[in-house]
């Protein structure tokens, strides 16, 4: 079985459409600077991967998660023929702080907060009429959560069509956390590399229309072939390399795939010590018996770690590889860390195609893991 991807958009620190943040991680360009969110001078680190969008820099804004979500929900929908959806069309959005950015800035006393404004479904019934929206805070694997809710939800009849969302924005709070736990702030996020630091924080959204398959063949951008996703708590913090691999195994059954069939994996690649050393670990055991194996990057490097969306970021960026024939290179790798050895790491230059099918992860703390395999609209 398999569903049809028929829409999609995204923005974050690189750029505001799927393309365009594709085309900036194929050149090696980030999206780190300067911290503006807020006072950089009560903390260690002073660079984020912000979206550059507030009206006066260094004075930030309510409701930008919403405003960004709102956005790709609306484009997605467009490019999949439907700017006026049915109302009860279901929205999962996957998010990590939700509008807690906002409450922060109302605590301040710096902006006015309304209890509606703590959930996504009043600024979608304005914009588009859609109210059947779901909020998913499965950590930083929320957004492909969705994706994998949306396929059930699909399959089982529910429904034909799905919206999958996730948004989050950079809150003080969770900047203020990371930078005490992690022992020195990193200068840029090195997915796989010896000299990791560790994660720094970025912000945007991203959106896909997923419809049963065949109902609009002509607007297909896509395939979902299975998503596999599980909760092992193994460790409060640390992923666990076996859950990975089971969510990794259970994506190649939904998918009716064997490792032979992928041609290239976005890790989730959050640059941190454990997070980096578990995937690694996990690709080694799945994939030890592929010849060649398939082509493995990171994307963090460019965009940071968006938090709740960031499995569909990978995703979106995924599905734009396999089109362009081209997959970006991992930032800032140099020095690929032992156990990533045997894996087919893309750094220094893009990575040229044909690619027929993507492995996507989402990896967050806990044990929250979700994998889901894609294929180009042409398979």
């Amino acid at each position: 079985m398999s569903w049809d991807l028929v829409g999609m958009s995204a923005i974050c620190a690189l750029g505001d459409t799927v393309p365009a943040i594709h085309a900036a991680l194929c050149s090696g360009r980030s999206g780190l600077a300067p911290l503006s969110a807020f006072d950089s001078s009560r903390y260690r680190a002073g660079a984020a991967y912000e979206v550059p969008d507030r009206a006066r820099p260094g004075v930030d804004e309510p409701l930008r998660a919403t405003r960004w979500l709102v956005r790709v929900v609306r484009e997605a929908l467009a490019e999949a023929g439907l700017p006026e959806p049915e109302p009860r069309t279901p929205v999962l959005v996957g998010t990590t702080h939700r509008e807690m950015r906002t409450a922060e800035l109302w605590w301040r006393r710096e902006a006015p907060l309304s209890p509606a404004d703590l959930h996504f479904t009043p600024a979608l019934r304005s914009a588009l009429g859609l109210h059947n929206v779901h909020t998913v805070t499965s950590a930083c694997a929320a957004s492909l959560y969705g994706l994998g809710m949306a396929t059930d939800l699909i399959a089982s009849g529910e429904a034909d069509t799905v919206v999958v969302a996730g948004t989050d924005s950079i809150t003080e709070s969770s900047f203020g956390g990371f930078d005490r736990i992690q022992p020195r702030p990193p200068d840029t996020i090195r997915a796989f590399d010896r000299s990791r630091r560790g994660m720094i924080m970025g912000e945007g959204a991203a959106a896909v229309v997923l419809r049963r398959a065949g109902a609009d063949p002509g607007r297909v951008r896509g395939r979902v072939r299975g998503v596999g996703m599980n909760c092992d708590a193994a460790h409060a913090t640390a992923p666990d390399p076996a859950g990975i691999v089971r969510a990794i195994e259970e994506a190649h059954e939904r998918a009716s795939l064997a490792p032979g069939d992928i041609d290239l994996v976005v890790v989730h690649g959050s640059g941190t010590s454990q997070s980096d050393l578990a995937e690694a670990v996990a690709l080694e055991q799945v994939f030890k018996a592929a010849d060649p194996g398939p082509l493995v990057t990171a994307v963090k490097g460019g965009t940071g770690h968006v938090s709740g969306g960031a499995g569909l970021l990978n995703l979106v960026v995924a599905l734009e590889s396999i089109r362009s024939r081209t997959l970006p290179p991992i930032s800032g790798l140099a020095d690929p860390i032992e156990e990533a050895g045997h894996l087919r790491l893309v750094s220094g230059r893009p990575a040229t195609g044909p690619f027929g099918t993507a492995q996507v992860h989402a990896v967050g703390m806990g044990g929250i893991n979700a994998v889901a395999i894609v294929e180009g609209a042409a398979r």
